[in-house]
């Protein structure tokens, strides 16, 4: 196994099969955004989301994809002239991997991408020694998804970081405050009929812990492009507040604790998961 990928493996508290797969995505993930970095794509583009909120604030919990936002619209912008540094990076580690674009049906603002492997190959690669696996579908496919928004609303504001493996890179992203918005903008405006996303309530609860404020204006924007509010509509934190509220008194918190149990350790901090937790919590918001 390479020396590079046995440092970034030591960082993980591997006990099941689900612990490699989650340990295995995020090491692919930090490669994609080394190669990223190494072709110039930070210097128009910026990472956000709950991978960037894991990977370079702490969060507590996995995450599945990769999200980036243009710095300033483009609606030429071309994802795939970023593909060979990406294939690059993994091939230099082992690692086979194959990116494709995904097609559009719809005119939408978002360009998306998919990375996919064989997941047992690339545990074996990974964990050679392990003769215990239980397999199950899991193990059919590894797949790695990213998005860029390449109109986004205005607003956001931005840190720089660096990573020291798999080799010294900077990587421009959102900061707290603005991935605080778009958090937030996903708890509003993300279609709940189909599942509920327990992992976007279980950062909610991530921001507020950690005393972080919320970009306004980025959420306005934000909100207003997903037609959720109107232009000349009034929004402060107070409204921000109520429009929470409303929604908490919503959701199905059984779902939500499903969907987020996969990717964290610690099911003990769902146990108070209701709408007067997290209403009583939003009271902190800020």
């Amino acid at each position: 196994m390479n020396n590079v990928i046995d440092q970034m493996l030591s960082h993980y508290e591997i006990n099941n099969t689900n612990d490699e797969i989650n340990a295995l995505k995020e090491i692919i993930q930090e490669l994609v955004l080394s190669g990223l970095s190494r072709g110039g794509f930070f210097d128009e583009a910026a990472f956000y989301g709950g991978t960037a909120l894991r990977i370079f604030y702490k969060l507590d919990r996995f995450s599945e994809d990769l999200d980036f936002s243009l710095l300033k619209p483009n609606k030429n912008f071309d994802l795939s002239k970023y593909f060979s540094y990406i294939d690059q990076e993994l091939k230099a580690y082992g690692l086979n991997l194959e990116i494709n674009t995904k097609l559009k049906h719809n005119e939408t603002n978002i360009s998306s991408a998919f990375l996919k492997g064989d997941t047992l190959e690339h545990i074996l690669l990974f964990f050679p020694n392990e003769n215990n696996h239980q397999y199950s579908t899991n193990l059919k496919n590894i797949k790695v998804k990213f998005e860029i928004d390449i109109n986004p609303p205005k607003g956001a504001t931005y840190d720089t970081q660096y990573k020291l493996l798999p080799s010294p890179h900077q990587i421009k992203l959102y900061d707290k405050s603005s991935l605080f918005a778009g958090k937030i903008h996903a708890i509003l405006c993300r279609n709940w009929q189909k599942r509920t996303k327990g992992r976007d309530l279980y950062d909610y609860v991530f921001f507020l812990a950690n005393n972080i404020n919320v970009n306004l204006e980025l959420l306005k924007n934000k909100l207003i492009e997903s037609k959720y509010i109107n232009k000349n509509d009034e929004f402060n934190i107070n409204i921000l507040k109520s429009l929470l509220i409303n929604k908490f008194k919503e959701i199905n918190y059984n779902e939500a604790k499903e969907d987020v149990i996969p990717f964290i350790k610690d099911t003990k901090n769902l146990e108070l998961w209701s709408s007067d937790f997290f209403i009583k919590i939003t009271e902190q918001l800020i």
